[in-house]
């Protein structure tokens, strides 16, 4: 095979330069010197021309190869940007990939902050040093600030002796700690506006060809196509995101009205059916979820389970009445006020975990109307009925003589029972209408008889006369009340009637404001009043030396002995041991048992008084 033979072969395989010289260097020794017809081979001549032709060959297949890599990328480039979502990953294959193709150490893109004025690393590949990562230079600043700034290529065979950009020294810094030399960047466009810049860099010095400009130019090109699908396709998909949250917003709109009108069905028919508090509590707890309870005025439980009521449920109300509005507690319950015009008449809470809308609260709004209708109806059908059985009452208080029998049928008629065990109570209140409801309600729950008479709140009932006493005292917050035992249904109304009223009376005068007690209980004060024979004494003593006297007979002790030696003494310690014949300390363990049976304060005031007056009262008593 002759020499030009063999070198086409050879470029054909894709051998290199060394290769070629080395088969031109072997033809070379059998050439002519003329190259005439005698010559054994090609002349020097021949051999020089065809090396010049191969290596011409040679680089242009090299730079075709090199374009077919780079379209290769780039096409590579173009298709990933239809397939990958995720802008990050494909700005990081194009970096990737520009690296590769321009041999450089390493490339880098940055993306512009307009308003800080700066550019910052985006995106880096072969960087060394984590400061350059997060590298942050000002619009115009080095290499890249100026291609960021001005749109236009630049490049730098050394950039740190380039005096055309202007140096910072916390940028050289950064550069010098990736051994920087060659620059090369290009703007990223979109619409005609800059966004950032793509570099290229060497740790070298040497020049940047056209070709690599261009490369380079090229792949800034997808990564600003790369950014811009990126902006679109984000605010296509914020757009659906916003369509789905409208939709979304506009179903539960419609299931929240749904559900505002069925519970405004439940409500209206709860109140044409003359369902009470209970009802409406089902009902929004059926409607809204989660539980419902409903309180009076004065806090006492309606309806529901009667858990502990919010800390600032007080203040919650306040607001809810100056509003007319809802309101939300502090531990997330809603309150809102059943009122009459400016009068509270009840309060709902409502503990949910469920949604809390404009639909829901104006539902709850709604239930605390319904919830006020419905306690004056019933207000309304209790004064009412409060009316009848105070008349009742108030015939029993006077002193016409009744038919037994009349009187019964009538309180049966009423709901009221008059058969057994019967005590009155008396009382006052600032509010005499509030007052009545208090006492109606009280004697229809008691199935007794109320009313208001001569300015009293008078309520007749089953039961011992101090416990009634204290039930009507809590229901009129901490009143002062009278009370007595009713002997007779019907003939001792108003004998029991005077005794509570008397006693009320007495209470006032004393400054015991806020007790509750029967005639037995005022102690010396009743015997004062008159009226009274052995049994009331018996009563006063009962009520005044009881437990001293059943403790001595009971342990055979001496302490009513050892109380009447003391007073006799004047208090005196050793006066009083020396005439029970007892050690000083004895009289003082005597003494303090006598605190204990009959409570603190029997030695002073009014108790004291009363201890002796009846301490001289039984030792007569012993005498007839």
């Amino acid at each position: 095979m002759d020499v030009g033979a063999e070198v086409l072969e050879l470029l054909l395989a894709g051998g290199s330069r060394e290769e070629l010289d080395a088969v031109l260097a072997r033809a070379h020794p059998a050439a002519g010197t003329d190259g005439g017809p005698g010559a054994a081979g090609p002349s020097a001549t021949d051999l020089a021309w065809l090396r010049e032709l191969a290596h011409r060959l040679q680089a242009q297949a090299e730079r075709q190869r090199s374009r077919e890599a780079e379209l290769s990328a780039l096409y590579e480039t173009a298709r990933d940007l239809t397939a990958i979502r995720d802008l990050d990953a494909i700005l990081a294959a194009i970096v990737r990939r520009a690296r590769q193709l321009l041999g450089a150490d390493m490339t880098y893109l940055s993306l512009n902050d307009a308003p800080d004025g700066a550019s910052y690393m985006k995106v880096t590949d072969g960087a060394l040093t984590p400061e350059f990562r997060r590298l942050r230079l000002p619009l115009g600043t080095g290499l890249l600030g100026l291609v960021a700034q001005s749109g236009a290529p630049y490049f730098t065979e050394d950039y740190q002796a380039d005096e055309r950009f202007l140096h910072r020294e916390y940028i050289d810094t950064a550069v010098e700690g990736e051994q920087i030399r060659a620059i090369l960047g290009v703007p990223l466009m979109v619409e005609g506006v800059v966004i950032g810049a793509l570099l290229a860099v060497h740790r070298r010095v040497r020049p940047f060809p056209a070709n690599e400009v261009t490369l380079l130019t090229s792949f800034a090109a997808h990564a600003a196509v790369a950014l811009e699908n990126a902006r679109l396709f984000e605010r296509a998909r914020a757009a659906v995101a916003d369509a789905d949250a409208a939709t979304e917003a506009l179903v539960a709109r419609n299931q929240a009205s749904e559900r505002a009108a069925h519970a405004h069905d439940l409500l209206t028919d709860t109140l044409l059916h003359q369902g009470g508090v209970g009802e409406v509590a089902e009902v929004l707890a059926e409607v809204l979820g989660g539980a419902v309870e409903v309180y009076d005025d004065a806090g006492r439980v309606l309806a529901g389970p009667g858990s502990a009521r919010p800390v600032d449920v007080d203040d919650a109300v306040g607001e809810a009445l100056a509003s007319g509005r809802c309101v939300r507690t502090e531990d997330g319950s809603w309150i809102a006020v059943a009122a009459a015009g400016e009068e509270h008449l009840g309060t709902l809470v409502l503990r949910t975990d469920g949604p809390m809308g404009l639909p829901e609260r104006r539902t709850l709004e709604r239930a605390a109307l319904v919830t006020a209708m419905v306690l004056l109806f019933g207000r309304s059908e209790a004064e009412a009925e409060s009316r009848v059985r105070g008349e009742l009452l108030v015939d029993l208080l006077g002193t016409r003589r009744l038919d037994p029998v009349r009187v019964r049928e009538r309180a049966r008629q009423q709901g009221a029972d008059l058969d057994g065990a019967l005590a009155l109570a008396v009382a006052r209140h600032a509010s005499e209408r509030a007052g009545q409801r208090v006492v109606a309600g009280l004697a229809r729950e008691r199935r007794g008889l109320g009313a208001v008479h001569e300015g009293q709140l008078v309520l007749l009932a089953a039961g011992d006369p101090r416990e009634l006493g204290r039930e009507l005292q809590d229901r009129l917050d901490g009143a002062t009340v009278g009370v007595a035992r009713v002997e007779d249904a019907v003939g001792g109304v108003a004998s029991a009637w005077h005794e509570a009223r008397r006693t009320l009376t007495v209470l006032f005068r004393l400054g015991r404001t806020g007790e509750v007690a029967d005639a037995a209980t005022l102690g010396l004060a009743r015997l004062l009043l008159g009226d009274n024979g052995p049994e009331q004494v018996d009563e006063f003593i009962e009520q005044a030396l009881g437990p001293l006297l059943r403790y001595d007979a009971e342990r055979e002790t001496r302490l009513v002995e050892t109380v009447s030696v003391w007073f006799a003494a004047s208090g005196s310690l050793r006066d009083a041991a020396e005439q029970l014949h007892v050690h000083p300390n004895t009289v003082t363990q005597r003494l303090d048992r006598v605190g204990r049976l009959l409570g603190d304060g029997w030695r002073e005031g009014s108790r004291r008084l009363e201890v002796q007056l009846a301490l001289q009262t039984h030792q007569l008593r012993d005498l007839m």
